[in-house]
């Protein structure tokens, strides 16, 4: 029979205690989100936010201020429009299914993006003193506007066949056929929201 004193503790009992401390510690330490290293003052700084500017002293600096905001908010909706971004589109360019209509717009080669030319061409020709300068830039200007109207014939189609096949739910198609006459009227590098898609491309 073994005699304990007053006070003292089984060696097993300390141990098991001990162990149960450091296992409880442990997971302590996990739960607050320790048991990685500590990050490096710099590297902790470098994820701040920084301070605050300080509030403007007088009415001029706060409109100084307020101007520089308002800029760069409008360069920012400037170049989310120019992407694409439906969140700064205008409502009229919003949705997948105005999307396709520019990408099958800007896949193909449109007779009216050479309208501003042909019409800077013609108007020219219609005030030079010569009669046979004058008919022919009179035909010109009329034969492209025949071929702007059989360009859009076959571009309208194009519009209805791929929206019926990638939107079967859309019903109304006029308001997207004028939509993509219009860009394609346009010159490609003027088209805004930008082109995503290359000449030739298979939308």
């Amino acid at each position: 029979m073994k005699l304990r004193l007053p006070g003292r503790r089984d060696r097993a009992e300390t141990t098991t205690d001990t162990t149960a401390s450091a296992d409880l510690t442990e997971q302590l330490v996990k739960a607050s989100g320790k048991g990685r290293p500590t990050p490096r003052r710099s590297e902790a700084q470098g994820r701040r936010p920084g301070p605050p500017p300080p509030p403007p002293t007088t009415r001029k600096e706060a409109y100084k201020r307020t101007r520089e905001q308002q800029a760069a908010r409008r360069a920012e909706t400037r170049r989310g429009a120019a992407r694409g971004d439906d969140a700064y589109l205008p409502a009229r360019d919003r949705g997948p299914v105005r999307k396709l209509v520019r990408d099958v717009v800007d896949s193909r080669r449109n007779v009216g993006s050479f309208f501003l030319a042909i019409a800077g061409v013609a108007l020219v020709g219609t005030v030079v003193p010569s009669l046979v300068v004058r008919n022919y830039a009179s035909f010109m200007l009329f034969g492209f506007f025949l071929m702007l109207i059989v360009d859009s014939v076959i571009l309208s189609r194009k519009i209805k066949r791929k929206v019926a096949e990638r939107h079967p739910e859309t019903t109304k198609t006029r308001g997207l056929v004028w939509y993509g006459i219009s860009r394609a009227t346009m010159i490609r590098r003027w088209r805004f929201p930008k082109p995503d898609v290359p000449l030739g491309a298979d939308v």
